[in-house]
């Protein structure tokens, strides 16, 4: 019934409950389960499409709990999440006809840009920050754009929504964690959609996996709550630099 190994599969869940906790922070659990999926046997298409699989479940846990405790209108942002849905879609749907191999390159030098960012950046916090972008324009350009790359290529989307809100947006750290859950769950959604009609979906690891992501993203959702920026910040850094270190390694390897 499993696609793999009994003992491998354990493994996996306890890679997609690390993600979990780790995404619903500072974005980036895609940098555990991808390679976890490729070192269990899976295809590159096969892991991508057993990521968004596990991982929408991640996301979904994280914005419903982020939406109880008042952090994001999930009412008000519904457009804004149903554009997410179709730019990941959409990036799914031609990650054939562009080069990874650019990504890669392109990929660490804008995720250490995004660490150092929120490493030096004086005066960040959960506090509302001046807005650079109305909110339809900001709905229009960066969203679609962020969560097409999602649906391409993934690794740092939670790093680019989290930039975009804080810089574009003018929202606080925690308001912009909450809001990036939202919007990385729609794109993931919109991802998948177009993933499991090439039966490359490996369901039964998938949905364990998304059990255990569930735990962590509720988890790592509580712990975000309670602290904030001095939580948020710290985490989003390393995170950021170990995606980019990591894409660093595979380009090298």
């Amino acid at each position: 019934m499993l696609e793999v190994l009994p003992q491998i599969a354990l493994l996996l869940i306890l890679a997609a409950f690390l993600a979990g906790f780790v995404d619903s922070i500072a974005g980036g659990g895609g940098l555990i389960t991808v390679p976890a999926l490729l070192l269990a046997g899976a295809s590159p298409i096969e892991a991508l499409a057993t990521n968004k699989l596990q991982g929408t479940f991640g996301a979904a846990t994280a914005t419903v709990s982020y939406a109880r405790a008042g952090h994001v209108d999930l009412r008000q942002q519904i457009g804004m999440a149903g554009i997410s849905g179709i730019g990941g879609a959409l990036g799914a749907g031609v990650a054939h006809l562009m080069p990874a191999e650019f990504l890669r390159l392109v990929m660490p030098v804008i995720l250490v840009a995004v660490a150092l960012f929120f490493a030096f950046k004086p005066g960040l916090s959960d506090a509302d920050r001046v807005q650079r972008m109305r909110p339809g324009i900001f709905a229009l350009t960066a969203v679609p754009l962020i969560a097409a790359y999602d649906g391409f290529f993934g690794p740092g989307t939670g790093s680019f929504f989290m930039l975009a809100f804080v810089m574009l947006a003018g929202f606080g750290v925690l308001k912009a964690t909450a809001h990036t859950k939202l919007l990385n769950f729609a794109s993931n959604l919109g991802s998948l959609a177009v993933f499991v009609p090439t039966g490359a979906v490996w369901w039964w690891v998938g949905l364990l996996m998304a059990a255990a992501q569930v735990a962590g993203a509720a988890l790592g959702a509580r712990l975000a709550m309670r602290v904030g920026a001095r939580l948020i910040k710290p985490l989003l850094v390393v995170t950021s630099t170990a995606m980019a270190a990591r894409l660093l390694w595979q380009v090298w390897a």
